[in-house]
């Protein structure tokens, strides 16, 4: 029996690849499926099932393609409905892989499908659980994520303290916790860097596993202190129960070198979104005017997520070179096929065709501190998240969250000058050019954000309760 984990930081996403005699099962694949299918292949195996431990939200899941490629089985628990062939497992139903076996535990709550995947092994001995969104390391899934349903929040936190106690928590304290997501997802409010553990610690240190926990004090604690989803999250969980087009036709259309005249012709008469993918320090420096900065080695795919509204938005890119495809899987990986291609040579290209460049104004945390002292009517924006602000921040300084900038931008002055900054710098740029392309020029940039700002005399940070702040 082999059980590897493969971890994608991107979108902080387990995926699971399980081995016995010959027989592979992965749970909760990634959009791209070769990397599965040269793995079974590599290892002379054939892939029989395709767990899904509930409808995604946060990511598209690979299943659909998988399936179809290998024509292995895709098995989902109790109340999936999906546009798509699959096997809705009942709840206890065992499946065997090999010389081992997987047990289907319904687990509503974080959804009403969701379900865990209890291993057994040669021996017949609990080993692991392949828990999805239902219990992570440190945290439980958030009960506010299911689509078309009338249940509430509340109803759903009370099924997943129900599911926790009389599915999960009977079982042995070694039993190995495999969860879908660690720290930086959105699906959990709290989750560990940790991607696995056992159960029994798990027990001891999970504020949702507490064994005197009342079911109205679980409710309260799990439904406390969620921030809204990112908008593409009902979009992907509804892409992931009715099907996507598949990953190679999503390829051959954004896989595409554009010449300058087309690149330039499908952003100004086709409604392309310019998506800039370099490095920040590129993208300061020189850019395309009205491109948005989302570098690809950062949080590229949630945020691409989060600020683009429309999945079906056409996208043209500007990438470093060898990395299009990456730019394209990752777009995918979140719904946004509709990639028409890449500007091929870059922006050295662009400019050797005399076309017209931009670029980002920053200073440094030193050089803002400075100023500070010398006008008193500095306006910063706080582009972190919520908590981040509450915990510490610089005094004075205007919280505006990136998560949730599309239905604030409008309150900030075209007249005002902004200095943004976030914690290191990465969102910062993000936020500075979606200002910019929404014709907010008098913007700077903060070096090395709140990180660097903190070494300074600026940094007289304060501890306080969220508050509302006037733009």
């Amino acid at each position: 029996m082999k059980i590897e984990q493969i971890y994608t930081g991107c979108l902080s996403q387990g995926a699971y690849y399980i081995e016995s005699d010959g027989q592979v099962a992965i749970i909760d694949p990634l959009r791209e499926s070769a990397p599965y299918i040269s793995k079974a292949e590599k290892d002379g195996t054939q892939i029989k099932y395709i767990f899904e431990t509930h409808f995604h939200a946060d990511f598209v899941s690979g299943h659909v393609d998988l399936a179809e490629k290998t024509g292995a089985e895709i098995v989902y628990g109790p109340g999936a409905k999906t546009s798509y062939a699959i096997h809705e497992a009942k709840d206890g139903e065992v499946l065997e892989l090999g010389k081992i076996k997987i047990k289907v535990l319904h687990t509503p709550g974080h959804t009403m499908e969701s379900s865990c995947f209890l291993l057994f092994d040669e021996n017949g001995k609990e080993h692991a659980l392949f828990s999805g969104d239902t219990l992570f390391i440190g945290d439980v899934g958030r009960p506010d994520l299911a689509i078309k349903s009338d249940l509430t929040k509340e109803d759903l936190a009370g099924y997943l303290f129900d599911s926790l106690r009389e599915k999960v928590m009977i079982l042995p304290d070694d039993v190995i916790v495999y969860p879908a997501h660690g720290a930086g997802s959105a699906c959990g409010k709290n989750l560990s860097s940790d991607t696995w553990d056992t159960l029994g610690h798990q027990k001891e240190t999970n504020y949702a596993l507490r064994a005197d926990m009342t079911k109205e004090e679980f409710v309260k604690e799990v439904t406390t202190g969620i921030l809204p989803p990112p908008q593409y999250f009902a979009k992907n969980a509804m892409m992931n129960k009715v099907g996507y087009e598949s990953l190679d036709e999503v390829l051959k259309q954004g896989d595409v070198p554009l010449d300058v005249d087309t690149f330039e012709s499908l952003a100004n008469y086709e409604g392309a979104l310019v998506l800039d993918t370099r490095n920040k320090t590129d993208f300061t420096k020189e850019h395309i005017p009205n491109s948005i900065f989302i570098g690809v080695d950062g949080s590229f795919a949630p945020w691409v997520g989060a600020l683009i509204p429309d999945l079906k938005q056409p996208i043209i890119f500007i990438a470093d070179e060898g990395r299009e495809e990456e730019v394209v899987i990752k777009l995918s990986r979140v719904g946004y096929d509709n990639t028409l291609g890449y500007l091929k040579g870059g922006i050295d290209s662009w400019k050797k065709a005399g076309k017209e460049t931009d670029h980002i104004e920053s200073v440094s945390a030193v050089e803002l501190a400075k100023k500070t002292k010398d006008d008193q009517f500095v306006n910063i924006l706080d582009v972190r998240k919520p908590g981040e602000f509450d915990s510490e921040h610089t005094e004075g300084a205007i919280s505006f969250p990136l998560d949730f900038f599309n239905d604030k931008i409008d309150v900030l002055s075209r007249d005002k000058q902004y200095f943004v900054h976030c914690a290191s710098g990465y969102r910062s740029l993000i936020a500075t050019s979606i200002l910019k392309s929404r014709g907010y020029h008098n913007l700077v940039d903060v070096d090395g954000g709140f990180d660097a700002m903190k070494k300074t005399d600026i940094a007289k940070t304060v501890y306080v309760c969220p508050t509302t702040i006037t733009v």
